[in-house]
C-alpha cells in the first residue's frame, strides 16, 4: 500500500514538474499557411532562445528546423518563427523547442498548407471564423462593479467547429488606463488577454488574421493623432502573425492576403483617422488607403471580395464611430465601387455589441454587403434602437456570440452561408448568399 501511495505522489509530481516545464506562456498562433511558407507566433514566460522542428505528417525522418530566435522582455518574449521549403496541399507536424527542451500541450502542434488547386479542380470548400470585442478581466485594473467580460468558453466554441480560419475583427484587447501610456502596459494588456487557457488551442488549430480598432490602438475612439500611434502600431506588429503590414509609404496595419479562390483586404480604421470636422478632411481610411483597396479589389477574380474593417460600414445610423459619420469618404467608395463595377463586395466589421447583415444595391444594379460580428466576450448591447436602413429582417444579435462562414461549390457557382452562434456554440442565426 505505502508503495502504491508512493508510486501516486510520485506520478503527481512528475505532471507538477511537466506542467511547470513548459516554458512557453500563450501560444502557438498559427499565422498564414502559404503553398511554401508558414508562419507561427509563441510567447515565452521569460527570455529564452525557441526554434520549431517540423516535418510532413507521419515522415519524421523529412524533419526540418526554423530559425533560432532569442526572445527578450522588450518585445514581451514573443517570437515569429517562418517554416520554409514547405509542399502544398500538405498536413505537417512540428514541436516547439525552447532552450532546447521540447516543451508540452494539450492540443495537436500541426497545420495544413494550401492546395495547389487553380487550373486542376473546382476550389476546395473552406470555412472562416469571425468576431471581435474580447474583453478579459483583470480586476486589479478594471473599473469597479460587475465584471465587463465573460463566456470565455466561446474560444472553445469556435475551436470546436473546425474552421480552416479566424478573423479577428478588433478590440482583440482591451487598452486599460494604466496600460496605454506605456510601452509596458501595451506588453502586459496584450499577453494577460493572449494568454488566457481557453484561447489557445483555438489560436494553435487553424489560420489567424487580424485587424484592430480602438481598443487595440489606445484610448476609446482614439484617432491618427494619438500620440502613441507608432508604439500601438510596433506592438500589433509584434503579437500578431499577419502577412503584411502596410507598405513603405503608407505603415498601418493595412493587409491583404487569398484563401482558396477569395481575396480579402484588411484595412486599418485607426492609423490615418480625423475627428469629424468643418476644419480639415475628415476621413477614417483616408484616401491613399481607399485608393489601395480599391485597385487590389479591381484585380481579383474572387467570387466574393471581402474587405475587413473594425467599424460598421454600410449601417445609415449616425451613431458611435459608424462610417455613416464620415459621409463623404463613404460616398466616395460606394461611388467606386459602382464606377468600376466591382461586384459580390462583403465588408466584415466588428465593434458594435451587437451582430447584424446588412445590404445595399448600388446604382449599377450590384449588390453591397456587410457582416458585422460582435462581441466575443465583452459585454453585449441589450437594447439595439437605432435605425439602420440597410439591416436584413431578423439579422439582429443582441449577445455574446461568433460566426462561421462556409464557402463551397463549383468554380462559377460558389455559395456563401453565413451562420451566427451563441457563446456555448448553439446556432442562433444563417443567412446565404450565392455567387
Amino acid at each position: 500500500m505505502k508503495r502504491l501511495a508512493f508510486s501516486i505522489a510520485l506520478s503527481i509530481l512528475s505532471l507538477t514538474i511537466v506542467a511547470q516545464s513548459n516554458k512557453v506562456l500563450s501560444g502557438p498562433l498559427l499565422g498564414y499557411a502559404e503553398m511554401k511558407e508558414a508562419l507561427i507566433w509563441v510567447q515565452l514566460r521569460d527570455k529564452g532562445s525557441v526554434k520549431l522542428n517540423y516535418w510532413p505528417q507521419n515522415s519524421p525522418e523529412q524533419k526540418q528546423e526554423t530559425d533560432l530566435v532569442s526572445t527578450s522582455a522588450n518585445t514581451g518574449n514573443t517570437a515569429k518563427l517562418y517554416l520554409r521549403n514547405l509542399e502544398p496541399g500538405t498536413i505537417y507536424e512540428y514541436e516547439v523547442m525552447v532552450d532546447d527542451e521540447n516543451q508540452k500541450f494539450k492540443f495537436p502542434l500541426e497545420f495544413d498548407t494550401e492546395p495547389l488547386w487553380d487550373y486542376r479542380t473546382d476550389p476546395p470548400a473552406f470555412s472562416i471564423a469571425m468576431g471581435s470585442c474580447t474583453y478579459i478581466n483583470e480586476e486589479a485594473y478594471d473599473r469597479p462593479g460587475t465584471p465587463y467580460g465573460g463566456d470565455y468558453q466561446i474560444f472553445k466554441s469556435i475551436e470546436s467547429q473546425k474552421p480552416d480560419a479566424m478573423l479577428w475583427l478588433g478590440d482583440n484587447i482591451y487598452l486599460r488606463d494604466a496600460d496605454w501610456w506605456t510601452r509596458s502596459g501595451y506588453i502586459h494588456r496584450y499577453t494577460h488577454t493572449r494568454s488566457i487557457e481557453e484561447m489557445q488551442a483555438l489560436m494553435a488549430s487553424c489560420n489567424n488574421y487580424a485587424i484592430w480598432d480602438d481598443h487595440d490602438f489606445g484610448p476609446n475612439d482614439a484617432n491618427g493623432s494619438w500620440i502613441h500611434r507608432d508604439l500601438a502600431l510596433e506592438m500589433f506588429k509584434l503579437f500578431w502573425p499577419n502577412p503584411s503590414f502596410g507598405y513603405r509609404d503608407m505603415p498601418c496595419t493595412f493587409s491583404a492576403f487569398n484563401y482558396r479562390d477569395c481575396d480579402f483586404v484588411m484595412m486599418d480604421n485607426r492609423f490615418y483617422r480625423t475627428e469629424p470636422s468643418e476644419e480639415h478632411p475628415e476621413q477614417i481610411f483616408g484616401t491613399q488607403q481607399i485608393d489601395r483597396m480599391i485597385d487590389l479589389l479591381k484585380q481579383s477574380h474572387a467570387p466574393f471580395k471581402f474587405v475587413l474593417t473594425g467599424g460598421q460600414f454600410l449601417n445609415t445610423a449616425q451613431v458611435f464611430e459608424n462610417h455613416s459619420n464620415y459621409e463623404e469618404e463613404r460616398d466616395y467608395i460606394l461611388k467606386r465601387l459602382n464606377d468600376e463595377d466591382i461586384k459580390n463586395v462583403i465588408f466584415i466589421s466588428g465593434d458594435r455589441h451587437h451582430s447584424e447583415v446588412d445590404k445595399l444595391q448600388l446604382p449599377n444594379g450590384n449588390w453591397v454587403y456587410e457582416f458585422t460580428v460582435s462581441p466575443l466576450t465583452s459585454g453585449a448591447a441589450h437594447q439595439v434602437t437605432e435605425e439602420n436602413d440597410y439591416r436584413v429582417e431578423g439579422s439582429l444579435i443582441q449577445e455574446r456570440n461568433f460566426a462561421v462562414m462556409n464557402i463551397s461549390g463549383k468554380r462559377k457557382a460558389r455559395k456563401l452561408v453565413l451562420i451566427y452562434y451563441n457563446s456555448e456554440g448553439e446556432q442562433i442565426y444563417s443567412w446565404s448568399l450565392s455567387e
